[in-house]
Order: structure tokens, then sequence, then C-alpha cells
């Protein structure tokens, strides 16, 4: 769904609103499209057999068709998935102090994205599960499809990803922490933007590696603002450029730097691409200002694949 088909939203509070109309606007958009073949029917019942169980009938279902329809419950789920959301400080870039649904950071992309995916998820009778982390391990929720779980995840959506972390993140060692809390087969979704201060990328991979286990799938979501993190397009008067992790600072001209800039950038990227393929992870670089399509896209192929 493109961002100026998303009404304005004034507040993180209306985030389950704006999900419904994210995925709504997605899948009147997949019905024209060359994804048109993935399922976009959503069932929230089944008919009912005769001799099973009738305490699960829809009876206002019911009155309404004179057809006889069971609710359908978390045990009949097609897969499980599991979101985890890096909400370290450099996920807060670019900083914004009024952040609504048409103005926001990769962490609010972020929000919003996870947001729309359990909303399709839920759709597609599937379970959902969420972890929260930054320099500590923040939220940890396992799968489940109900209503309730949805609602409590959206709420803590809202209150965790509004405070960002004040101390860098060894986003390795929390990564193992969160594999080990999935035993069940699932389909993975990280969103990340894969800046970390110490620079270990194998420990990184072998944590990421790890969320694979047990036949886990994995789709890592590669969070960047593309205009300023990759192209570096600033304007160029001097600046003074901030790490968000570690506070160093640096002033210089625009200029001076970006084309060596953009070649150890892209150097960068192009290796998290290639370590992916090699470790049969899903790699999805996500451009915050491109909207969510390929977000929700990629869970329905994601998914095609899982089942």
């Amino acid at each position: 769904m493109k961002l100026s088909q998303v009404k304005k939203v004034s507040s993180i509070k209306n985030l389950e609103l704006l999900a419904k109309q994210v995925v709504e606007g997605f899948i009147t958009g997949m019905h024209k499209s060359p994804f048109h073949g993935f399922s976009v029917e959503f069932a929230e019942h089944r008919l009912y057999n005769k001799g099973e169980s009738t305490k699960h009938i829809d009876w206002k279902l019911f009155a309404k068709t004179d057809k006889l329809f069971v609710k359908r419950y978390e045990e009949e789920t097609n897969l499980r998935a599991h979101i985890i959301i890096d909400n370290s400080a450099s996920m807060h870039y670019p900083e914004i102090k009024n952040q609504n649904f048409s103005n926001f950071n990769k962490i609010g992309f972020s929000t919003i994205a996870t947001a729309a995916l359990i909303e399709l998820l839920k759709k597609q009778r599937d379970a959902f599960g969420l972890s929260i982390y930054s320099d500590t391990y923040e939220y940890y929720s396992p799968a489940k499809g109900s209503d309730k779980h949805q609602r409590m995840l959206l709420d803590n959506l809202e209150k965790k990803l509004s405070v960002k972390a004040t101390t860098t993140t060894d986003t390795y060692k929390i990564l193992h922490e969160i594999a080990e809390k999935i035993h069940r087969r699932s389909l993975i979704f990280l969103f990340t933007d894969m800046f970390q201060v110490d620079k270990d990328e194998e420990s990184l991979f072998e944590a990421i590696r790890h969320l694979k286990y047990n036949k886990h799938e994995l789709i890592l979501f590669h969070t960047i603002d593309k205009k300023h993190e990759i192209d570096f397009d600033f304007n160029n008067k001097p600046k003074k450029f901030i790490d968000i992790e570690t506070g160093d600072t640096i002033n210089l001209y625009t200029e001076q730097v970006q084309e060596n800039y953009k070649k150890s950038v892209n150097s960068y990227f192009n290796n998290l691409k290639m370590k992916c393929l090699q470790y049969k992870i899903d790699y999805v670089p996500v451009d915050i200002n491109k909207g969510f399509e390929q977000v929700l896209i990629s869970y329905l192929i994601g998914r095609k694949h899982f089942l």
C-alpha cells in the first residue's frame, strides 16, 4: 500500500486502525497485481461437521444464514509466525519529534509493518508471536491467534517502541536468547537495520543462523532510510553528524565523503545479501519511504514456501 493511500492518523494509539487500512488497501491492490494467485480470501469460520461438538458453533451467524458454522481457533491455524523487532538506538533514526503515520523513522515503519503483518496473519488464521529487543530483551510473547492476543501485542508495540535504548546493543547475544524461546517450527520475520557498533559480523550471522534451527524459515527485513543511509543525500551545508549508538560526532561537508561513503555502505550491504544467500535466509531490503507492500508480499511468498 502506498503511503499516500493511508489516511493520516495522528497518534500511535490508532495502530490497530491503521493496520486494518494498510491490509485492506493491500488486499485490494493484490487482486489487480501479478500476485493475484495468492490466497487473499479469508475464512473466519468453517462448516460444522455432523457429529462433532456443538460448543463452538456460531449461533449468531446461524441466525443470519440458517447454516451451521464453527469458529476457528488457534489449534486450527496453518502456521506459526514470530516477529522480531530491533528497537536499538539506530532504529530511531531519523529523529522525529512528532512522529505520525505519514512521517516516521525506522522504528515507526517497523511498528506499522508489524501491526499490518499481525492483521494479515490473523486473517489467514495463522498464529503470531512477538519479540522486541534493544540493549536488553524487552518483550516476548509466544504465538497465538486470538483477538485478545492481537490487542495485547499491539498495546505492547505502542508502549515499547516509543522509547529507545540509551546504550549500545549486542544484537547477536539477544538473538541467541530469542532463538532459544521459539521451539515449534515457525516463519520468523526480523526487522533490523543490521548496524552494530562492534562490527562483529560473524557473531551476528551465527546468531541469525540460530534463528533458523529447528527448521524455521527466516525473512530478514533490512530496514533502512535509503535516501540518507545509502545515498547520503544531504545538502552540502556544513553539518555535525552524530552516531546515535555511541554519541560520537564528526563535522563535515557531505560532498567531501559522499562518494566513498556510498561505496563503503553498498559493499557492506552487498556482503550482507551474499551472507544471507549463503545461509538460506530470505533477505529483503526495505526502504522506509517506499510503503509496506514489500513486507506483506514477502509474508505471502514465505507462507507459500513454508506450508
